[in-house]
Order: C-alpha cells, then structure tokens, then sequence
C-alpha cells in the first residue's frame, strides 16, 4: 500500500546501460534519451567536463589534459564514480522531463553472467545516483518484453541481443531463462576489426568513430541477393601509416564484410552451441519461431541471412532493435509483480530502498 501511494510522487524509469549507447524510458513518455555512454574528465582538475553525446563528439579531438572514457566497458562498470555520475545525469536529465517529488524506481538491464559483486556495484551507482528504488534485470529478458514476447507462457523464444560490448544469447520460457551465454564480441570488436582491416591492406590509421560510421553505412554479412546493385563505398579519411600525413581512400563493402566477418561468425557459432543443448521441446519452439536478433548489431545488412543460411532456423530482426532493452525496463516497472521472476536480486536478496 505504501509503495503504491509513493508511486504517485515519482517516475518510473528504465535504463538500458550499454557500452556503446544507453537509452532511457520513462514511464508514460516511452524512450526520452538515446546517449553514447561516454564522459569527458579533465586530468588536470579530475573533474568531468561533458557526458554523453557531447562527449563524443570530442572524440579524436582533444588536447593531451582531456580523457574520454567509458565507464561502461562489455556491460560491466570500469570507473564507479564516473559511472554514478553518469547515472545521475541520466536520471536528472529524465526527471526533469516530468517532475517529481521523490527520487524515481529505476529498472536497469545488464548483460548475462556478470558477478554478484558487478551486479552490487551497478545497484549501488544507481542509488547513489538518486534512484529510490532498483531492480535489475538481463537484457536478453528485457528484450523480450520490449517486443512484446509473452515470457510468462511454456514456450521457448530465442533472443540474441547483439550490443556493443557484448552478444547475450538465451531462449526464455515460462517466466524465467532456460539456457543462456553471453561472449564478449559485438559491435565494437566489429569497429576494431575495421580499423585493424584498414591498417594493415590499406596501410591507414582510423579513429573508432570512424570505424563504426563505415560499418553502419556499408557494414553487410553477406552480399546482396540482387546481384545487379553497385557495390556500396565510402571514402575514408585517416593519417597514412608510412608517412603520418592525411590520406584519403575509398573502402567497398567486400572489404569491410571482409573485415567484420571472423567477428560475426563467432556470434553465429555461439548461438548454434545454444541450440545445440537445449532441451528438445524449447528446440521445437525455436525452429517454430524463428531466432530473433535485437541491438544495434541485428542491423548490419543481411545478418539473418547467414544465421539462417548457418543454422537453418527462420531468423528475424526485431523491428525495434536499438530500443528493445531499455522499452522492455520500462515495461517491467508498469507491473512488477508479474515479471518478478526474471528480476535478478541482489547479494542479500533484498531490493535497494532509499
């Protein structure tokens, strides 16, 4: 009862705490903030400088004093206090989109398998951060309530969450996670796997900012099924490795799939050794079903296609892919009771109350 009546006085919010992007939801509002997880620190003072997109966009640009880290680093906190401020700019920054007198509930994806003491270290930023209350949740389950799934039923679905520091993999069925494996290989060892592909055929130094605008633009997994479109390039600029002066080349598709490739098929072994342990029955779910690919990863071009050319089982790219997680935070926190059991509690088993 009292929960209830303190509900009235403050926001629900759900956050999707990403190595690359968090995004935010609010209750009523849907996604309000779509921020790269990046913050700027002054060396000479300690201090942070900007958080988020303005952030970023000092990437590659700054004097020898400025840092521009992630607190986040594969969906794990790297820097507790740079990550506490962080959250409190989030969460600032979404209570003021609807004031409130309390400080808000907060429910924040994290990826599979993190330990005990991570999972402690990301409720304790939460609060310090200003959250009244936190609930955890793994973001291959957020995902599948963001689409909508119904988790609740004795029906397996697959869920592959392609993120940027990590790819969480796991079939969920009857309110709870049946098999489950997460690896360290997603959007940005992609962006790695570019620069390092660059360096060494075409002898050109390139920034990670750079690496993953040629992704998004001509990133592919497989070639196009119309044999007869132009080949897609872009021009890339960066420093030559010989001369360290500027140059400038243009890179096609067939180089970057090239590039990105050892990097996708792990992520697609991965998944085949999911499958190939499931219990029959989920199994038969699956192939019914089909694979679903979510995160900003399921949108390089034509990556179903060789899950589905690799594992001959119907795969899909959620329609909402960069919002899933942090949309399926919010749902939870609209009934709580109901997706109680996909909630990972803490150490002691207790929810954080402020």
């Amino acid at each position: 009862m009292i929960k209830k009546f303190l509900q009235r006085f403050s926001n629900d919010i759900g956050i999707d705490l990403g190595t690359t992007n968090t995004l935010v939801s609010l209750a009523g509002a849907g996604i309000v903030i779509n921020e790269p997880s990046v913050v700027a620190i002054n060396n000479k003072t300690n201090k942070i400088i900007a958080l988020g997109t303005e952030a970023k966009n000092m990437m590659g640009r700054t004097p020898e004093h400025i840092s521009i880290i992630r607190p986040i680093i594969d969906g794990v906190i790297s820097d507790y206090e740079v990550t506490e401020e962080f959250l409190s700019y989030l969460i600032n920054k979404a209570n003021n989109l609807n004031k409130k007198f309390l400080g808000p509930r907060v429910v924040i994806g994290i990826p599979i398998g993190i330990t005990d003491v991570e999972i402690r270290a990301v409720e304790d930023a939460a609060i310090s951060a200003g959250a009244r209350e936190v609930f955890i949740i793994e973001e291959p389950a957020a995902a599948a309530i963001g689409m909508g799934l119904s988790v609740h039923t004795p029906v397996g679905s697959m869920i592959v969450d392609i993120g940027g520091g990590t790819t969480d993999i796991a079939i969920l069925s009857l309110s709870g996670i049946v098999v489950r494996k997460s690896l360290k290989i997603a959007g940005d060892k992609m962006n790695q796997d570019i620069m390092s592909f660059l360096k060494s055929q075409y002898k050109i130094i390139i920034g990670e900012k750079t690496a993953e605008e040629i992704k998004i633009e001509i990133g592919s997994a497989l070639p196009d099924d119309d044999t007869s479109h132009h080949l897609r390039e872009v021009s890339v600029k960066g420093r030559d490795l010989a001369t360290g002066l500027p140059k400038e080349i243009t890179v096609g598709e067939i180089d970057i799939r090239e590039a990105m490739y050892s990097s996708i098929a792990a992520i697609v072994e991965a998944t085949k050794e999911i499958l190939e342990v499931s219990p029959p029955e989920v199994l038969g779910d699956v192939i019914n079903s089909g694979i679903i690919l979510t995160g900003g990863g399921a949108l390089i071009r034509n990556i179903e296609k060789l899950f589905e050319i690799q594992l001959k089982v119907k795969t899909i790219v959620s329609s909402n892919a960069l919002v899933d997680v942090a949309t399926g935070c919010g749902f939870v926190l609209n009934e709580i009771e109901k997706y109680e059991q996909l909630v990972i509690k803490n150490a002691d088993e207790v929810s954080f109350v402020k």
